[in-house]
């Protein structure tokens, strides 16, 4: 019976059983060393940051932070606050144009490259240029182009249309749809080439059957094409979602949140909460809430791309 036993565990080393589970710890030792460094970040830095802003949200922090606890006032007051709504407002103005906006020229201009045009490189360079750029640029040319002395106004005025009108960062109705273009400008080309390769894996036999059947082009991509780009989509989605909740610097190059406060974005309340109010209680708050709303954006992401995997 022992030497039965015994020969069993023998049997259970050899075939990489219970014994070998120290040796797999060690298994691509230094791949995990090198990972290190990342995780340390993703757990302190981030996570770490993230619990530390959270708390102390709940606290009466000014220039300094301190645990002095404040319970829900700081939350409160910012819900009070009519600089907080109505960037609360504009965001959602901004967000809902600029993802339907992005989406839509970036696929049309993904779908007319897939169609082998002369000088794909180059029309491919100049859409993705813009995205070379940081947002503090794009803010200050839009803001030349725009400008009613020296921009789009005085140029098509001094072509002889002199009651033409166009001067959208001064107009507080329509300013946020002055920042629109200039976001849109820059964010566009990078989802043209998401959906560019999106298009460039689809199988050609697909096209082939579709004309076969006499399917027009746009129904093939309505009813085919599109529904087998979701995973496409849903990247894509996430990047313009995440790149709204964080708009800045766009804001404070374009117009510094005038006129008035009528382009106030929620980043711009943080920082100017935290820096300029010496309120870092407040600022918290107001980034807590941010937080609320990229985990709002990223839990029905998640959900849809590996919850059906695991099913599945």
């Amino acid at each position: 019976m022992a030497l039965s036993e015994a020969a069993h565990a023998g049997a259970q080393t050899e075939q990489g059983g219970p014994s070998h589970k120290p040796v797999r710890l060690f298994k691509n030792i230094s791949a995990k060393i090198a990972s290190l460094p990342m995780v340390f970040t993703a757990l302190v830095v981030f996570l770490g940051g993230t619990i530390w802003t959270v708390v102390y949200s709940f606290t009466d922090s000014g220039l300094l932070p301190r645990l002095r606890w404040d319970g829900l006032d700081q939350y409160e007051r910012l819900w009070n606050s009519r600089k907080w709504l109505v960037s609360i407002e504009n965001l959602a103005i901004y967000g809902v144009c600029s993802l339907i906006g992005t989406l839509v020229i970036g696929f049309t201009l993904a779908a007319l490259l897939d169609r082998k045009v002369r000088g794909e490189g180059v029309l491919r360079t100049i859409f993705l240029y813009p995205f070379a750029l940081s947002f503090i640029v794009t803010g200050l040319v839009w803001q030349w182009i725009l400008n009613p002395q020296l921009g789009l106004q005085s140029v098509v005025r001094g072509m002889g249309w002199e009651s033409f009108t166009f001067d959208p960062l001064n107009n507080s109705k329509i300013v946020m749809f002055g920042l629109l273009i200039a976001g849109l400008w820059q964010g566009t080309g990078l989802i043209m080439c998401i959906m560019l390769a999106g298009l460039r894996g689809i199988d050609e036999d697909i096209w082939k059957a579709a004309r076969v059947d006499g399917i027009g082009t746009v129904k093939t991509y309505i009813r085919v094409i599109i529904p087998m780009m979701r995973p496409v989509f849903v990247t894509s989605l996430v990047l313009i979602a995440s790149g709204i909740v964080k708009l800045y610097d766009l804001v404070v190059a374009q117009t510094s949140g005038g006129p008035g406060i009528s382009s106030e974005v929620p980043a711009k309340y943080v920082m100017t909460a935290m820096f300029g109010g010496q309120n870092l209680g407040q600022g918290f708050a107001a980034s807590t809430m941010m937080l609320v709303t990229v985990v709002i954006i990223l839990v029905p992401w998640a959900i849809l791309e590996f919850g059906g995997k695991k099913r599945g």
